[in-house]
């Protein structure tokens, strides 16, 4: 699956690269109609991450994860042959759904694989997803030096093909562990649930008693207010990203003195970072607990990356860039450590046997950030000058405080059902026969 991570985001660095370009070089689209389509595209992504994890409850994760690289392959072959605005929306609508359905099927993948080394297979994995952003990025660089409409059509047929690529990886897999889904010798596939209703039968060929009933548990992710007030605290945290792509750079521009080639500098300094420190801080979600304790050191990040933003307003220029700097890197740190609190109290906050479904609605959070933020910071907190950047810092620190009270609070109850243990190990049911 890391193979399958870096092709895939190696194709995507080279259409995020120039992705609103396309649409006003070649598809001929002005720079609102361009804005109007990624926003509405995005909205479509929304759904990608609710629905991804409910099929992956109840389908082999692998074919599902095949399905969606067909569709994004499709897609994105389907662009270059797209006029106007109203042939491009479904498709970067269905582009964007595709996408977050992705993103969160490949999430199951690695937690149902890693088991309790989920943390560090996550490190891993952001490690790799930004080496290939950063080699898809360098090769659309030195290709738009030429700047030609073949190039942008170059690029997105590189990236399509990166997809067709991946679903042949994907077919190749085998597919991961679940509780949902077991083996069975000598009979038909089995759910967990089924087994436990009729009892099993030992390799010795004796009737094993039935397995207890477990105690009550939510009917869905929907119904389970202590985690859908996780994930919209999560939601509100992951602020964090557009901060760093587009409050940031902006910020840079329009109200520092600091040398404008910071803004693209930003995002060398975030790549750089992750690929060195991700894997070693990936011990901040090495257990729920450790993961809910962690978010004080999210709180502080979260203070210290908005307050060095604020200053950066400093009229001395070596300055405002030393704050822009800092800012970069606090951003980045605070990343790290609260992907790796996500990726954990997502996974391990949610019932086994409902996996899929809880990952998926988890999902939501970073696709409804990713619409409302660059709104939030341009209209918001950029419009107020630095009381706007102090006050996101104290709003992103409270809902990291929140959020480790209400985990603690969920951890402690007697009877969560906190999935601790690894699903490495599949569940094997004898037939009688």
């Amino acid at each position: 699956m890391l193979w399958i991570n870096l092709v895939d985001k190696t194709g995507s660095g080279l259409w995020l690269s120039i992705t609103a370009l396309y649409f006003v070089v070649v598809a001929g689209l002005d720079t609102a109609s361009t804005g109007l389509l990624l926003g509405l595209g995005g909205v479509a992504g929304i759904a990608g991450a609710p629905v991804a994890g409910r099929l992956a409850d109840r389908l082999p994760l692998t074919r599902v994860l095949l399905a969606v690289q067909v569709v994004r392959a499709a897609s994105g072959l389907l662009l270059l042959f797209a006029h106007g605005f109203w042939q491009l929306l479904p498709l970067v609508a269905l582009g964007s759904l595709g996408e977050r359905s992705a993103s969160v099927l490949t999430k199951l993948f690695a937690a149902r694989v890693a088991g309790q080394d989920r943390a560090r297979y996550q490190a891993v994995q952001r490690t790799v997803v930004n080496l290939g952003y950063t080699l898809g990025g360098l090769a659309a660089s030195a290709a738009l030096a030429a700047g030609t409409t073949t190039v942008y059509r170059l690029l997105l047929l590189g990236d399509s093909l990166s997809f067709v690529l991946v679903a042949l990886l994907v077919a190749r897999c085998a597919e991961p562990p679940s509780a949902t889904r077991t083996v069975a010798v000598g009979a038909p596939v089995t759910t967990a649930g089924t087994a436990a209703r009729a009892g099993t039968v030992t390799s010795a060929g004796t009737a094993a008693p039935a397995a207890t009933a477990p105690p009550p548990r939510p009917a869905g992710p929907w119904r389970d207010t202590g985690y859908l007030g996780y994930a919209a605290l999560d939601s509100v945290m992951f602020l964090y990203g557009c901060s760093l792509t587009v409050g940031l750079p902006l910020w840079i521009v329009t109200r520092t003195t600091a040398p404008h080639g910071l803004a693209a500098a930003v995002f060398v300094i975030n790549t750089v970072l992750v690929v060195l420190l991700q894997v070693r801080l990936a011990r901040y979600g090495n257990s729920p607990r450790v993961a809910a304790n962690s978010l004080r050191q999210v709180a502080v990040w979260f203070v210290l990356s908005c307050a060095a933003t604020a200053v950066a307003v400093l009229h001395t220029r070596w300055a405002a860039t030393v704050a822009v700097v800092a800012a970069a890197i606090a951003f980045t740190v605070v990343e790290m450590i609260q992907s790796a609190v996500s990726w954990e109290l997502s996974v391990s906050l949610a019932p086994a046997h409902l996996q899929g479904s809880y990952v998926g609605v988890h999902g939501l959070a970073q696709s409804t950030s990713r619409c409302v933020g660059p709104l939030l910071l341009t209209s918001v907190v950029i419009a107020a000058g630095p009381a706007g950047w102090l006050g996101l810092g104290a709003v992103l620190a409270g809902a990291a405080l929140l959020q480790r009270r209400m985990v603690l609070r969920r951890l402690d109850r007697p009877g969560a059902g906190v999935a601790e243990a690894p699903l490495s190990v599949v569940p094997i049911t004898f037939s009688e026969q």
